[in-house]
């Protein structure tokens, strides 16, 4: 049984005992497949009330099985054992109901789904008199005065008798568990156990038609005396290229151009050919598809085909038309777009890492140079290509190079080049400039603070003072006070 069940019979079953139904309160009670231990209380509470010992005695039995530590079950079983005259089983249980209170003064159940709260004193009380029953005075005697040390304002006058009557050697009555009170299913679990309809139902607010109470799902209704009186059909906009039609049977394709659709597919023919082939686009996608497997669809509110759940044929499906040889006929823009194809080499490049770019076949060193540089956001005059990763001698490509025999490397439209970089300084290059011519012409002396940051140039005493000052701010033991000529490099 799950827990919504449960938690929904207790519930019924504590709603009976509220209403003084005890008989059907203890019938839903014993139905419950998995009982708790609060369960097991409530049907050994309500086995009292018949006074069926025995039952109520294995009831507080289960109870105290799946619950050790509920004290309020030992004091339950102990006023059994007690009203069955077996007062050693009655003392032992009080004497757990004392201990589980661990120095309590009492314990509050309400948490728990219970109205009722046990005392410490209550339970000391209850074991004087069977220590009592039992001959033992003297002990029945200090478990009182132990009580004493319990006691509340309002138990203060039952722990009083009971010790006038235990100094006259004389019985007292015991304290007792109130009856009808049980076990109560947290109230927040009960009240998710009712349906709940979070969005509510539609109310008509304002409508033109006279006592218009309708709420739910429906065409616009007409909003004019003088309307049709049936609302004119609407026209479905074409806003796709072909005519649409429906797909009859299943089609398998055996080449790359032809297209594979199931009963159910609406596609749209472009063109139909000849030899019973027709040119649809289903899904972005454009393809061959035999016309007999193919329906034409007419697309309107009325049409008869759009009624219902489209079902496949129950025939077999036609044979394969036979195609004819020579290239499908095809719209313009394929071809321009094969055309474009056929004209591009896909160049992989190896850098720190690996792209792939598309260039013209056969172009010059400047459009595939230019086409790298955008890629990586990097000057072209700061890359170097090569044919291999050793980027030396014969295998680096630059404007000199013959860019045919670069070219012959490319197998199947596609070629790898390895991709290297340059580093520049404020100056020029650090490594390798011998590709560039460069004039060099004397200037004015600067002076430049560095760090291991970046340098700072300058050249007028106000600039130096700040820089130098802004040099020690960052590293004042790495500033160096360098004298330099700037050269200027023209390229020619």
């Amino acid at each position: 049984m799950s827990f919504v069940d449960t938690l929904r019979q207790w519930d019924e079953a504590v709603t009976c005992a509220d209403r003084q139904d005890f008989v059907e309160a203890l019938r839903i009670f014993l139905s419950i497949q998995e009982p708790n231990s609060k369960i097991c209380f409530d049907i050994g509470c309500l086995h009292l009330l018949n006074q069926d010992l025995d039952a109520a005695e294995k009831a507080f039995d289960s109870s105290i099985r799946r619950d050790e530590h509920l004290a309020v079950a030992f004091f339950q079983r102990g006023l059994t054992f007690y009203r069955k005259k077996r007062y050693e089983e009655s003392l032992g249980d009080f004497q757990y109901a004392f201990k589980a209170l661990r120095g309590n003064q009492l314990i509050d159940y309400k948490a728990l789904g219970l109205r009722y709260k046990l005392y410490a004193c209550e339970v000391l009380h209850n074991m004087a008199l069977v220590e009592a029953q039992l001959g033992n005075w003297e002990k029945a005697q200090e478990n009182l005065v132990k009580a004493l040390d319990y006691k509340t304002e309002v138990k203060l006058t039952v722990i009083d008798r009971a010790l006038q009557s235990i100094l006259k050697q004389k019985l007292f009555k015991p304290v007792e568990f109130p009856p009808k009170v049980l076990f109560k299913p947290n109230k927040h679990y009960v009240a998710e156990l009712e349906k709940k309809d979070y969005l509510g139902k539609a109310k008509v607010v304002a409508s033109v038609v006279p006592q218009d109470d309708f709420s739910g799902f429906a065409p616009l209704q007409p909003q004019v005396e003088d309307g049709p009186a049936c609302p004119k059909e609407p026209e479905v906009l074409r806003a796709l290229e072909g005519e649409p039609h429906t797909v009859l049977f299943e089609f398998v394709p055996e080449t790359s151009d032809e297209l594979a659709v199931v009963p159910g597919n609406i596609v749209f023919v472009l063109q139909k050919d000849a030899d019973n082939w027709a040119s649809v686009i289903f899904n972005e996608r454009r393809g061959l598809v035999p016309y007999n497997y193919l329906e034409r669809l007419e697309i309107s509110l009325g049409s008869k085909q759009n009624e219902g759940t489209l079902t496949p044929p129950s025939r077999a499906p036609p044979t394969r038309p036979e195609r004819k040889q020579g290239p499908t006929p095809i719209s313009e823009d394929t071809q321009q777009d094969v055309q474009c194809t056929d004209n591009t080499c896909i160049v992989k490049v190896h850098f720190s890492f690996n792209f792939a770019v598309s260039v013209p076949s056969g172009c010059s060193y400047a459009i595939l140079i230019d086409k790298i540089s955008k890629k990586l956001n990097l000057p072209s005059n700061g890359i170097t290509l090569s044919l291999n990763s050793e980027a030396n001698g014969q295998s680096i490509i630059s404007t000199n190079t013959e860019m045919d025999s670069v070219w012959s490397h490319a197998c199947d439209r596609r070629i790898t080049f390895w991709c290297h970089t340059k580093e520049l300084t404020r100056i020029g290059w650090k490594d390798d400039v011998m590709g560039t011519l460069a004039i060099a012409m004397p200037l004015l002396p600067f002076t430049a603070f560095t760090t291991d940051v970046s340098p700072t140039f300058c050249s007028k005493p106000c600039q130096l003072r700040s820089a130098r000052k802004d040099a020690e701010m960052r590293k004042p033991e790495c500033v160096t006070v360098i004298r330099v000529c700037v050269f200027l490099q023209i390229a020619q």
